[in-house]
């Protein structure tokens, strides 16, 4: 089963010092369970070991939801047809901090793929790039390239660091296109929760100098999709639950204060802030509770005006991560290939930028 598979994953970390959080406010639980900011001490970029939030993992959350759910399962991986999984290849390094992605290939083909990288949710602290591992296997049997990269969380390094991590895999996967049969034009990207909050980000400020890791400008995407993620901290919706704790809210943690002590980071963090006639066509996928997409409805409204393609589908009375489990999981993968096959049939290529 994929929840043993992550355990050994977990436990193959390296030299890693526990620390012991509470649940995750990004994952419904309430922003006061936070721990106080000064019990988080920060890691050295010169030291192998690092601090580990294990709190937002497959398993947590199928007991969590499973009571109110019991048709979800954990779903179970059926490699073949020639399909392939390469673990942990270096993309960069930070100091001597390696930073790794795994990366599912469909069967090979003579027609290059189009690419999705994909990054994992945990509240900006925690997770995993193997929480993906069922739905980058379904989206390997339709042909996808998925490109699964850890980044640092805040625990380790707070905002923008992940963002800047995720940049440079990306733009690791566009200079390593013939290795891996890709199409350099064709990546996208995604995530979940607050993973679908950095891909949101990435993807409209690609071809911008923010979050570029050592270019002059950040590669662009040619398409997005959100899973679940906020796309907008400064509206009340946001700012009920992501700033419930203020100083001790996980965004706050995460981008170093409060809406009220670094009101302009809050700002640049939102995706709509960074909308343009540039920005790549977008899948907004939620589920009963707006709050995890909160933005939405300004995202959807100047894409629209723009001509830019989006969708939103919606999973109406489940809770968030819902995706991680069957039967679900296929009906997301559903939304996303038929979205990702839509946008390349109305829209041109990415820059190369």
């Amino acid at each position: 089963m994929l929840t043993g598979f992550l355990t050994k994953k977990a436990a193959a970390i390296s030299m890693v010092a526990a620390v012991s959080l509470m649940p995750l406010a990004g994952c419904a639980a309430p922003a006061s369970a936070d721990p106080p900011i000064a019990s988080v001490p920060q890691n050295r970029t010169d030291d192998h070991t690092r601090l580990l939030d294990d709190s937002y993992t497959v398993s947590q959350r199928w007991e969590a939801n499973s009571p109110a759910h019991p048709e979800f399962a954990i779903p179970t991986l059926e490699v073949g047809d020639g399909r392939r999984i390469m673990f942990d290849r270096l993309y960069a390094k930070r100091g001597s901090r390696e930073l790794h992605a795994d990366i599912f290939l469909p069967a090979p083909s003579d027609t290059p793929s189009q690419v999705l990288v994909l990054v994992h949710g945990g509240a900006w602290r925690s997770g995993n790039k193997s929480n993906f591992y069922a739905m980058a296997n379904l989206l390997a049997q339709r042909g996808y390239a998925v490109i699964l990269p850890e980044y640092r969380l805040a625990v380790e390094s707070p905002y923008p660091a992940g963002l800047i991590d995720v940049n440079a895999a990306i733009d690791w996967t566009i200079r390593n296109a013939g290795m891996l049969g890709i199409d350099p034009a064709r990546v996208a990207i995604g995530g979940e929760s607050s993973g679908g909050q950095l891909a949101a980000l990435i993807a409209y400020t690609g071809g911008t100098p923010l979050f570029a890791d050592g270019t002059a400008k950040a590669p662009r995407v040619n398409a997005l999709i959100d899973l679940d993620g906020v796309l907008d901290f400064t509206t009340p919706l946001a700012l009920r639950y992501e700033n419930a704790a203020g100083e001790d809210s996980v965004a706050a943690r995460w981008l170093g204060g409060s809406m009220e002590t670094a009101p302009q980071t809050w700002k640049e963090a939102s995706a709509t802030t960074h909308l343009s006639a540039t920005s790549p066509p977008t899948l907004i996928v939620s589920g009963e509770d707006d709050r995890f997409t909160a933005g939405r409805d300004e995202v959807i409204a100047t894409l629209k005006t723009n001509g830019t393609p989006v969708r939103h589908v919606h999973f109406a009375g489940l809770p968030h991560t819902f995706w991680l489990f069957d039967p679900y999981l296929g009906q997301v993968v559903d939304a996303i290939d038929g979205f990702l096959q839509d946008a390349s049939a109305s829209r041109p290529q990415q820059s190369k930028e």
